[in-house]
């Protein structure tokens, strides 16, 4: 523990954190964080639940495409269950009351959880690229492929996360000295080679991974709607699609990028003099992304927003299945597959890249074109 110690004291070079609060901050700045973190963790908790409880109770969202949703809402309810939980007592009590190594395991579960959900926005949008752009041709995203891609998410971060456990790097105490994570203050070359690898693993990669999938996703509705007059109808998907991907690159960069340009800056200054609440706000601000990431990547989506909608009046709607009102029900149905929109945009674009000629066509003709059947709504579970 004598490293741990010497980051410690790295944080405060007269006061421990783990016995006491620091008397150069206010206790009322902890309260304030203290009622925040509160605030984000239960509402995470709850978007995040039930993100998880819906998906459960309904067999049409349990799709290859939705996997890697489902677990990024597991790995933003854990980060809330854990960080979060322990973030809010800590600056309740106004120190680490639990100790060093509860810091550690801390630091370890934050920052593992954390990249998992990371990783997780990257694969999704990779997962949309496949699903939309096809560029292995008429292969389809299937429930083994989604499940490698859960395999990958977690086996990637484990690798990067568990080495400061183990003595490359640490996790320590903040500034503040409530929260702990990577030891960005160390000045020790071998503890800079894992800071600067963990930047370009878990941050600059699935950046880029995100970036170039929705880009070479928006050229390819593009393309098509562009070519082709029969798929005319691919605006508003290409529109919408738009829009989402900015919201998702926006979110990604408004959460992390502070987080990450401090970390880089302390590691590249070790000996820089910030104020503690200021050092702090990058990793709280981070922690809120698990608050918004359910509402961009569930919530806006109109399946799922169904079938919440189905579970939340339960008591007052009855849908009573029969060759009737499954004929009603087909003809208001919108363009969505039983994997969601993207695959019902998906539906629409030629496979391979390949656009056949303009023709014409009965409008009939046109409208079973357009039409992708989708699972009937069941009857609310009890």
């Amino acid at each position: 523990m004598e490293s741990f110690a010497v980051s410690v004291n790295g944080v405060s070079h007269t006061e421990d954190p783990f016995s006491g609060p620091l008397t150069f901050i206010a206790p009322w700045n902890y309260k304030v964080l203290a009622a925040l973190m509160f605030v984000v963790t239960v509402v995470s908790l709850c978007e995040n639940f039930t993100v998880m409880l819906v998906t459960f109770r309904y067999t049409q969202l349990r799709q290859p495409l939705n996997y890697i949703i489902v677990n990024l809402s597991l790995a933003d309810f854990l980060v809330s269950l854990t960080g979060g939980t322990i973030s809010f007592l800590t600056n309740y009590h106004g120190y680490f009351f639990l100790g060093k190594w509860a810091c550690v395991l801390e630091g370890f579960a934050v920052t593992f959880f954390g990249i998992v959900a990371l990783w997780s926005l990257a694969v999704l949008a990779f997962e949309r690229f496949f699903v939309i752009c096809r560029p292995l041709g008429n292969i389809r995203l299937r429930g083994k492929h989604a499940a490698l891609g859960l395999l990958f998410v977690w086996t990637f971060s484990f690798i990067w996360t568990i080495p400061p456990v183990l003595g490359w790097s640490s996790y320590t105490v903040s500034k503040i000295g409530t929260t702990c994570e990577p030891n960005w203050y160390s000045g020790n070359f071998h503890d800079h080679t894992f800071i600067i690898t963990f930047f370009t693993t878990c941050f600059i990669l699935p950046l880029g991974v995100i970036v170039v999938c929705y880009c070479k996703l928006i050229r390819k509705l593009r393309k098509v709607s562009n070519s082709h007059g029969r798929l005319g109808n691919a605006r508003k998907p290409e529109r919408q699609v738009t829009r989402m991907v900015v919201v998702m690159i926006v979110a990604f960069m408004v959460a992390w990028t502070p987080y990450a340009a401090f970390s880089i800056v302390v590691t590249a200054h070790p000996s820089i003099h910030l104020d503690p609440r200021l050092a702090a706000a990058p990793a709280f601000f981070s922690k809120t992304a698990a608050v918004y990431n359910p509402i961009i990547y569930v919530f806006m989506n109109k399946q799922f927003r169904k079938c919440l909608i189905q579970l939340l009046s339960c008591s007052d709607v009855t849908i009573v299945e029969g060759n009737i009102n499954q004929t009603t029900e087909r003809a208001g149905m919108t363009n969505e597959s039983n994997t969601g929109e993207m695959s019902a945009i998906a539906a629409r674009i030629p496979a391979a890249g390949t656009i056949p000629p303009k023709t014409e066509e009965h409008p009939n003709e046109r409208s079973s074109f357009v039409k992708i059947p989708i699972p009937e709504n069941k009857v609310c579970p009890m």
